[in-house]
């Protein structure tokens, strides 16, 4: 597995250095994170389940994508570029809101990320790379709701974090 450095950040979002990524999920240090999620004109959100094969959380359904972006990357590029390499597709974005996490995973690593978020739209082709996505699926935001209270270990945990406080936000 290639080294992939994460941006280091303070709570404000300030570049303070840069870290390994592996080692700041076991440290945990604060660093620099997006997710996307998409939409269709339905109004429901296109959801991943991620490969067995995924260091974390592998096998659990998550939004549309998320990653970090590189040191001296442009974060919407990378949110741009990583849904492309993750999902098969582009589409526009943009952000609406940030906010600080910290949440444990399996395999000893804890995401502590401040985590930029990010909603398109999108009702064409999704053709995932299979060594990231073992499926998708389109749901109302209802039916997600529902899920994520009665079979919770289905998600991953920044899902469960994120999904309510986008929600609050698309209810306004």
């Amino acid at each position: 597995m290639a080294f992939k450095e994460v941006i280091l950040v303070d709570e404000l979002d300030n570049e303070i250095g840069v870290m390994e990524k592996q080692e700041a999920h076991l440290s945990p240090n604060l660093h620099r994170a997006f997710s996307i999620f998409i939409f269709n004109s339905k109004g429901e959100m296109l959801l991943q389940q991620r490969a067995d094969e995924k260091y974390h959380s592998s096998g659990l359904w998550t939004n549309t994508c998320c990653s970090h972006p590189a040191p001296g990357e442009d974060i919407v590029e990378s949110a741009k570029k990583r849904l492309n390499e993750e999902m098969g597709f582009t589409t526009n974005i943009s952000e609406v809101f940030s906010f600080i996490y910290q949440a444990g995973l399996d395999n000893g690593l804890t995401e502590y990320e401040y985590d930029h978020v990010f909603i398109g739209e999108y009702d064409s082709v999704v053709n995932p790379d299979a060594a990231e996505v073992k499926a998708y699926s389109y749901k109302s935001l209802d039916e997600i709701e529902q899920e994520i209270t009665q079979k919770p270990d289905l998600y991953t945990e920044w899902f469960k974090i994120a999904f309510p406080k986008l929600r609050e936000i698309i209810n306004r």
